[in-house]
């Protein structure tokens, strides 16, 4: 495995974690829920859509409840998408300065934006707390399924935190090794099949 590698997988596949002890065992606890919840919501979307579509076709009509099971994933997959992003370094960059910087440099500034991209996702994690006990407390529901909405709403807050807890490890790996990490598992720099616009 070379050095700027996407990501720490073994010839299994599975996430093994770049970090020592009790913080490499919950990253790879959270890396197992995440990868589970990303690939059934994405499994469960295409059977839901499919059926949807048959039975449209089929019998004239489609599952009336077809569309609120996809607003749930999507909702799903969205939030549980994000920590998984963090987790791999995949999310979008700004480095044009960062990249001009010398090492040291780099390595103060990742620290800092993994702190304070920390702080900002536990904040959201935070508020939307107080969003779902706003939906929670007007006992809205949805028409097809009939359950309350604010229970679709509880991967926010989910996404967010383990969002925030892995730019937390991230920083914390940044100050435990002498290279500069974008996640626990991806050492900063371009891979060969990257290219610098």
């Amino acid at each position: 495995m070379s050095e700027n590698s996407p990501d720490l997988e073994d010839d299994t596949g599975t996430y093994e974690s770049g970090l020592p002890g009790f913080l490499g065992t919950i990253d790879e606890i959270i890396a197992k829920v995440e990868a589970f919840m990303l690939a059934a919501g994405v499994i469960l979307m295409a059977i839901n859509t499919c059926v949807n579509v048959i039975a449209r076709y089929v019998f004239g009509e489609g599952l009336f409840f077809s569309g609120e099971i996809n607003r749930i994933l999507i909702i799903l997959i969205t939030f549980a998408g994000i920590g998984y992003a963090a987790r791999h370094g995949r999310h979008i960059r700004m480095s044009a300065i960062y990249d001009a910087l010398p090492v040291k440099g780099r390595k103060v500034l990742m620290i800092i934006i993994a702190l304070f991209t920390s702080l900002v996702m536990f904040f959201l994690c935070y508020h939307s707390f107080g969003y779902i006990e706003t939906l929670y407390s007007r006992g809205r529901i949805l028409p097809a399924l009939g359950f309350e909405i604010w229970w679709i709403y509880i991967w926010v807050p989910i996404g967010f935190a383990i969002t925030g807890i892995q730019y937390l490890l991230t920083a914390i790996k940044n100050f435990t090794s002498k290279d500069v990490y974008l996640s626990t598992g991806v050492v900063d720099g371009y891979a060969d099949t990257e290219s610098e616009v």
